[in-house]
């Protein structure tokens, strides 16, 4: 005989176990480790800065106004918050920790990105800076090409092995594992990276072989995103300028599309779910919109001829 069981939510005692429940609900769900942690930073945050939020629903709701409306916050660190402490503040509603959420009616800023001024004399000698006599110079190179190549996050290529890697169709494959959105793809590559990565891959001791990553440190082990950016920074103090490691992706992005690379090709190589993010990485100088006005402007095809202006009488 079936037994027809009701649900039933226990609401969280504390702050505390509410958090610990809601991250393992995430994690059930295929969420990221990074927005796991993300998730757990802001929760955090906010109550260590206003520890009196946990008394009541009225100084919860005072501090996050207050958390949101700090002077001089800009708009994706505010979107930041706003995005990762409503999704927090549903799951407690719906499992009766409180009421109502104290973000609804919480829109977010306006958001114009971080320009990223791409010089393409700079980055031809970044990518010829590092020593490919060593092994971290030679994966550093590397990493340069796949960087600039397809657009690749770094923390979805510093996951990559030798079974994502397809030599023969130039192809790298991001697993849906491995994807910041869960979504599986697959990057074209050119000849000269599939070339690199050969390489690479070819001087490493055999034990290496199905065990540590395609872009590892030294010892074999995984590379991660502070070790990459202490190695990027290296770089760019010998050129004399600055570049952080996501710089690479905006500096793809815009250099794919003075090339003459489709919008719609881009999102699909970054892994935007929608055009909406991808926006923010094609934004082009003013330098870019003249060429592409002075090259398209209706006026070129709607006038043919140069029409002669007569005397003004």
């Amino acid at each position: 005989m079936a037994v027809r069981m009701n649900k039933v939510k226990r609401a969280p005692a504390t702050i505390e176990e509410a958090l610990d429940r809601f991250i393992t609900w995430k994690k059930a769900n295929g969420i990221s480790d990074q927005t796991l942690l993300d998730y757990t930073t802001h929760v955090n945050l906010l109550f260590k800065r206003y520890p009196d939020a946990k008394q009541s629903y009225d100084q919860l709701e005072q501090a996050v106004v207050d958390h949101l409306g700090q002077e001089g916050i800009k708009p994706a660190t505010y979107n930041n918050r706003l995005v990762y402490l409503r999704t927090f503040f549903n799951w407690c509603v719906e499992h009766g920790m409180i009421s109502d959420n104290p973000l609804n009616g919480f829109k977010k800023r306006k958001d114009e990105g971080r320009h990223v001024s791409v010089d393409e004399d700079t980055l031809a000698r970044l990518i010829a800076l590092p020593n490919r006599e060593t092994f971290a110079g030679l994966r550093d190179y590397t990493l340069f090409l796949l960087f600039l190549d397809c657009g690749i996050r770094p923390k979805e290529a510093f996951s990559l092995d030798e079974g994502d890697f397809h030599p023969r169709a130039r192809e790298m494959r991001v697993d849906a594992a491995k994807a910041k959105t869960r979504v599986s793809r697959t990057l074209p590559l050119s000849p000269m990276t599939v070339e690199a990565i050969q390489e690479l891959l070819s001087v490493r001791p055999k034990e290496w072989s199905g065990k540590a990553p395609i872009f590892c440190t030294n010892e074999g082990k995984s590379l991660n995103r502070h070790t990459w950016g202490d190695r990027v920074e290296m770089y760019c103090k010998k050129l004399g300028t600055h570049l952080w490691p996501y710089a690479l992706r905006h500096a793809f992005s815009i250099v794919f599309l003075r090339g003459g690379g489709n919008a719609f090709g881009l999102q699909q190589m970054l892994g935007h779910v929608d055009m909406t993010m991808t926006k923010r990485y094609v934004k082009l100088s003013n330098t870019d919109v003249k060429e592409q006005h002075n090259t398209a402007s209706p006026l070129n095809r709607l006038i043919q001829q140069k029409v002669r202006v007569g005397k003004i009488k």
